[in-house]
């Protein structure tokens, strides 16, 4: 149970972080630029960043490489998980729980600690120092 929960926390721990940057840095920066959000001229987007500047670059970049990263790590978190819930013998509505906290920024964070403290004290024989 120690490694299973351990691949999981890991997993957890990178895909939350990706998530973060993704969402509050790359974004804002490649897509804070004054243009209308969705081909809607009503809803435009701020303008904190000129299309074609680095700001804007540097958002593209991490748009489009640490987007496609989290997609191929986030399925890795979801085999982990789920290898998780299964020897734990979770139930399925928990193990959809924690599998779908894990698209929310930071409350991925919550999730991980959540299924942590239950693994540790359901199997407490595992984990005693």
């Amino acid at each position: 149970m120690k490694k299973a929960l351990f691949r999981y926390r890991l997993m957890a721990y990178i895909v939350g972080v990706l998530l973060i940057v993704l969402c509050l840095v790359g974004v804002p920066l490649s897509n804070f630029d004054g243009q209308p959000l969705w081909g809607v001229d009503a809803i435009g987007t701020p303008n904190w960043f000129d299309e074609g500047s680095n700001a804007e670059k540097a958002g593209s970049f991490i748009t489009s490489w640490l987007g496609t990263l989290h997609g191929w790590l986030y399925m890795i978190f979801l085999v982990m998980a789920f290898s998780l819930s299964r020897k734990a013998k979770w139930s399925m509505g928990y193990t959809l729980g924690i599998l779908v906290a894990g698209t929310i920024p930071v409350v991925s964070f919550w999730a991980e600690h959540k299924a942590s403290t239950r693994i540790k004290n359901d199997f407490p024989d595992e984990f005693a120092a």
